[in-house]
């Protein structure tokens, strides 16, 4: 059985870089058990090395390496989270970017939509039981699911259920906005079903990030990229940290944030039936992938 102590424990997704790295370290600095994800092996290894040195007497940080656009690879990742640790208080969904090109994994997913929401979607449903486990230790609100989504969701006007996944007619601005869509949506439906357990979920928007997230995107994006003003990490992390620990924040479920202030998404994101849609053709992609969309059993 993993050492269960009174730390606190996150998993932060996309610790790797930009304001993941951030988060992850925030949270080490306060004395949390983290959980940190990246996928590049060279960036993971130094951010590692930096999350462990921010870390405080008493912390303790872990690091595990996969691609969430690979369905297999999340779950087996899921598994090495639950070996780690018994119970998570926060879930960071941190991880995503853009695509230059059209690119479809082995299982037959779009890598902007697995990347950003898919991969996601199954990690946090691995991890249920482990959220379940803190939250029921817990005063109700302080256990917390987040997803980093972004402005870019505005310029979706819905879900196009014949084209979930932007393959068909694949662009790179278009699949990114429906992909960030896709986790306001998420976010909506996993509040109302965890609600009983105590458990919030909320999403947020960090600016525009001086990142190497755009180096990643086609030329428009680029182009885009290079002509907006960009907040540092720091303080594109400050909401996403202040969701995952301050107690005014655990008071709110459901909820899109910006600056630490709650703001309303665009109409698309407030659409109670494709919510629960997506999440049935989300669920519905994990099996046809055939990957289980709940792993073992833990108890708390």
């Amino acid at each position: 059985m993993p050492d269960q102590s009174d730390r606190r424990v996150a998993v932060v997704t996309g610790a790797s870089s930009g304001i993941g790295k951030v988060a992850a370290k925030a949270l080490v600095a306060s004395g949390w058990h983290v959980i940190a994800h990246g996928r590049d092996p060279a960036r993971t290894a130094q951010a590692e090395a930096q999350i462990r040195a921010a870390a405080r007497q008493g912390a303790r940080v872990d690091m595990i390496r996969g691609d969430l656009a690979l369905l297999s690879d999340t779950a087996r990742m899921a598994e090495e989270i639950r070996k780690l640790t018994g119970k998570v208080h926060a879930l960071l969904n941190n991880a995503g970017g853009v695509r230059s090109e059209r690119n479809i994994t082995p299982e037959g997913n779009e890598v902007t939509f697995a990347g950003n929401h898919l991969g996601h979607f199954l990690l946090t449903n691995r991890l249920l039981p482990l959220l379940r486990a803190a939250a029921s230790g817990s005063e109700p609100g302080t256990v917390r699911v987040l997803a980093v989504s972004s402005t870019a969701h505005e310029h979706c006007a819905g879900i196009d259920w014949s084209d979930l996944q932007h393959i068909d007619q694949w662009i790179s601005a278009k699949a990114y906005c429906s992909a960030k869509l896709c986790n306001v949506l998420f976010t909506r439906e996993l509040a109302r079903r965890v609600a009983a357990d105590g458990i919030v979920a909320n999403a947020m928007h960090p600016g525009i990030v001086a990142s190497n997230f755009a180096s990643h995107g086609d030329a428009a994006m680029k182009s885009y990229f290079a002509t907006v003003q960009a907040s540092s990490p720091e303080a594109a992390a400050d909401t996403l940290i202040w969701l995952a620990t301050a107690p005014e924040a655990g008071k709110v479920t459901g909820g899109y944030f910006y600056n630490r202030q709650a703001v309303k998404p665009a109409a698309p994101a407030l659409d109670d039936q494709a919510a629960a849609r997506l999440w049935e053709e989300s669920e519905a992609l994990i099996e046809r992938a055939g990957v289980a969309l709940t792993g073992a059993t833990t108890s708390g």
